[in-house]
């Protein structure tokens, strides 16, 4: 099913990213997830209960929800356990449904960020998007990521771990009984910014993580494949309290590189802080500050660290299933340039990639522009329609 752009649908999705980021933060559940170890494979449902989804509070969308807690797997390779959300259309429709796993972008590093918290409430900022994937009949899961609504710091920018996250959310709801949700259907991943690089993590990690899964097609956009180049970018610059979040995330994965030993006083205050709060909050906060303004020296100049990040660099493995990426050309806070060269390297690896510039629009809005001609392109693999990659 293919869908075209109208007015009121950019409107209702500029109101919902708004709407969600001036909603405070609310108190996350505080019910423990069960052990890993009674999750004995990837995907397993470990807990689940109902939910529900609404795209602005109140809003009905025809629609029934479930968070569920799944195991997964962390960067290192040990098991986890990750929160998330199933949502199904109750359309009536019988046979294989279409499931995207969706990723979503930055939202914080509080658990009361978490998708699976806020889109019961109608608050998460991505619900109107992911609303435009329900109406054409697909189901979704939304995984809230590695310590996001879950024990333990939201590892924040890690790319294997949130790869890992979003394909077993899809296993996930394929072993959801009440989803009743085809075991071989087909599959889409989707998602932009922090989830574009989780949704293209996803992609290289597929064909050797998760190979029984049907992926048709993943559509990302404003994707971070490049960390350093990324915090080089925004270095003092409006984007900057994305690199110290960035670093939290890192050090929540790999506690070796021992973040607090280079951050001064100041700098300690301001993660603390963002480990506890939601995006709008922290970007306010971290804002036009410089490495230097907050550390005793520069942990990116050392050899871990720069390792560490680079664990997280993409286009090293071509994904198995045909590509949709999109990037605005004024992106402020993910540099064109970086989205170019993930392009050319999947190309150079015999990918299937179609790429797409925004040439009108920043960071924010290209997620809203091309979200009707990312799902139309997910319908087209869907339809088993022939790609037009570029490279």
């Amino acid at each position: 099913m293919r869908l075209r752009s109208t007015p009121l649908a950019t409107v209702t999705a500029l109101a919902a990213l708004a709407a969600s980021a001036a909603v405070p933060t609310a108190t996350a559940a505080t019910s423990a997830a069960p052990a890993a170890a009674t999750a004995p494979a990837p995907g397993d449902v470990v807990s689940s209960a109902p939910s529900a989804f609404h795209p602005l509070p109140g809003q009905p969308t025809g629609t029934k929800a479930w968070k569920i807690h799944y195991r997964s797997t962390t960067a290192d390779g040990v098991p986890n356990i990750v929160s998330g959300t199933v949502i199904v259309p109750q359309d009536g429709r019988t046979g294989p449904r279409p499931l995207v796993t969706y990723a979503v972008g930055t939202v914080g590093m509080g658990d009361s960020c978490a998708p699976s918290d806020n889109l019961p409430r109608g608050t998460a900022m991505e619900a109107n998007l992911i609303q435009q994937l329900t109406l054409r009949g697909w189901a979704v899961v939304v995984t809230d990521y590695e310590g996001l609504g879950t024990p333990g710091v939201h590892t924040y920018t890690v790319g294997p771990s949130a790869g890992h996250a979003v394909l077993d959310a899809a296993r996930a709801a394929r072993r959801l009984p009440e989803a009743g949700l085809s075991a071989n259907g087909p599959v889409g991943i989707m998602g932009y910014s922090q989830g574009g690089q989780a949704g293209s993590w996803a992609a290289e990690l597929q064909g050797s993580y998760a190979p029984e899964l049907q992926v048709k097609g993943t559509a990302i956009g404003g994707v971070p494949a490049d960390l350093l180049k990324v915090a080089e970018f925004n270095n003092g610059s409006y984007g900057s309290g994305l690199i110290f979040m960035a670093a939290a995330g890192q050090d929540a994965a790999f506690p070796e590189l021992d973040l607090d030993s280079y951050l001064n006083p100041a700098g300690k205050a301001l993660v603390a802080g963002m480990k506890e709060s939601c995006v709008a909050i922290n970007a306010i906060a971290g804002s036009f500050k410089r490495i230097s303004d907050l550390t005793t020296r520069d942990p990116l100049a050392r050899p871990d660290w720069q390792a560490a990040l680079n664990r997280s660099r993409l286009g090293g493995t071509a994904p198995a299933a045909p590509v949709y990426q999109y990037h605005a050309l004024g992106d402020e806070l993910i540099p064109y340039g970086v989205g170019r060269r993930l392009r050319s390297d999947w190309c150079a690896r015999g990918a299937n990639v179609e790429f797409d510039t925004v040439w009108v629009g920043e960071h924010v809005s290209g997620v809203i522009t091309h979200s009707l001609a990312a799902g139309n392109w997910l319908a087209d693999r869907f339809a088993g329609r022939p790609t037009h990659a570029d490279c």
